[in-house]
């Protein structure tokens, strides 16, 4: 019972809603894998409640706002052993997904996820894995994969520069090329994969390389 109990991942909350904290911890209270250790009414106290208790895992509301969440993450990240990061909110947007996974985020879900999709996601992320709920990029990512042959060697180009988070002008100028002259590859490239949006690409790009699991809610 001991070892079961060591054995336990310890779960941290940063919530602007006391309430919602609750109920992950009565949901947490079900599993014999993850254990609730503490909750924090704000990004400074989730700081401290890290350096005092060490939690593996945090769950990181959106709701604190995505400058503030970002700029947490980015000074979490330069701290040693720091623990698997998972955002949630109420509304998540495509780009913001994105840019919380590049800023290295590994658990992306929305609140109203249904509990077995939040255990999931939790579960993978405590084991190092990164993973995202698929709803949230439901209307781009469409195909589990593509013939990257089929695309050019510049549509290649331009395809890992945006999967690397770049915009038009800044693939322009790190290609050497016009701004419209990406929009026409881009163009080519969403015609190719049957992807939808620049969004889509980059987190097709981030599954294929293994670096994040989609799963549907």
């Amino acid at each position: 019972m001991i070892i079961e109990q060591e054995s336990k991942k310890k779960v941290a909350v940063c919530d602007t809603q006391p309430i919602t904290a609750e109920g992950l911890k009565k949901l947490l209270a079900t599993t014999p894998d993850l254990e609730f250790l503490a909750l924090a009414g704000s990004l400074e106290a989730a700081t401290a409640t890290i350096a005092a208790m060490a939690p593996d895992l945090i769950i990181l509301d959106k709701g604190f706002g995505m400058r503030a969440v970002l700029d947490w993450i980015h000074d979490l990240k330069l701290k040693d052993s720091a623990p698997a990061i998972t955002v949630w909110g109420v509304s998540m947007t495509e780009a913001e997904a994105l840019r919380l996974l590049q800023s290295g985020a590994k658990g992306i879900v929305r609140k109203t996820a249904n509990l077995e999709t939040i255990l999931t996601c939790l579960r993978s992320v405590a084991t190092g894995q990164s993973w995202m709920e698929e709803s949230v990029f439901r209307n781009s990512v469409e195909r589990e994969g593509y013939p990257r042959s089929e695309l050019t060697s510049r549509e290649q180009q331009v395809l890992e520069l945006v999967e690397q988070g770049f915009k038009n002008k800044e693939i322009a100028l790190e290609l050497g090329i016009r701004p419209g002259t990406v929009k026409i590859h881009l163009k080519h490239i969403f015609e190719k994969t049957g992807v939808r949006g620049r969004y889509g690409l980059a987190i097709n790009g981030l599954k294929e390389k293994g670096v994040v699991s989609l799963a549907a809610s």
